[in-house]
């Protein structure tokens, strides 16, 4: 298994949840938009609500995530891993605490959000016994940085995947490290909702 030392996250990609500066865009709401646009306020979250500066980059970015999230073949939970992954080794808090909420609903429990913690910091118990996850994570951490999957770690994936889900991993946690840049250049806020997560599954 790949080990992963604390120090070799990227990040953060601002100073930290509580000393966060405000955002760099305006958050947009449905009535600011062109009538034909208001459908993309449907669940206006803070990410949402900055992309609507942008209507159309909006509407893709949109399509792109609700196809990931229910018309992708890879399995739900594994996907969440790949997600959350990418929001811990990028120290994403609006990434990270998202997705945990958001995962519960794919059977990732308290203990899977603990075990990727873990397993990004080195340990060999957290996922025994899992060997796609383990595969499809250290992936994930090589796509996160250097930005390419090594010809071991891609064997050994393919063992294990269809060609497809290959394929999905990777367009999967490459959209991801797209998501955590705008967040983090764009200096979007986690809202309360999610910040409470954050309480419980701290980044630091």
């Amino acid at each position: 298994m790949t080990s992963i030392d604390r120090s070799t996250r990227i990040g953060p990609l601002w100073a930290g949840l509580h000393a966060q500066p405000a955002a760099r865009v305006p958050y947009r709401d449905a009535q600011d938009l062109a009538p034909q646009d208001r459908d993309l306020m449907s669940r206006p979250i803070n990410l949402f609500r900055a992309l609507a500066n942008s209507p159309g980059a909006l509407r893709v970015h949109h399509a792109f995530g609700e196809w990931i999230r229910w018309d992708c073949t890879l399995d739900g939970r594994l996907r969440e891993l790949i997600i959350l992954l990418v929001g811990y080794l990028t120290h994403s808090p609006y990434e990270y605490s998202h997705h945990i909420a958001i995962a519960r609903s794919f059977d990732v429990d308290s203990d899977d959000v603990r075990a990727i913690t873990e397993w990004a910091n080195g340990s060999t118990e957290a996922f025994a016994g899992e060997p796609e996850v383990i595969a499809a994570l250290t992936m994930t951490v090589q796509i996160v940085e250097p930005g390419t999957v090594d010809d071991e770690a891609w064997t050994r994936a393919s063992a294990l995947f269809s060609e497809e889900n290959l394929t999905d991993i990777v367009v999967i946690a490459s959209f991801y490290c797209y998501v955590v840049r705008v967040l983090g250049t764009v200096r979007i806020e986690v809202e309360p909702d999610y910040a409470i997560e954050l309480d419980t599954h701290p980044l630091d």
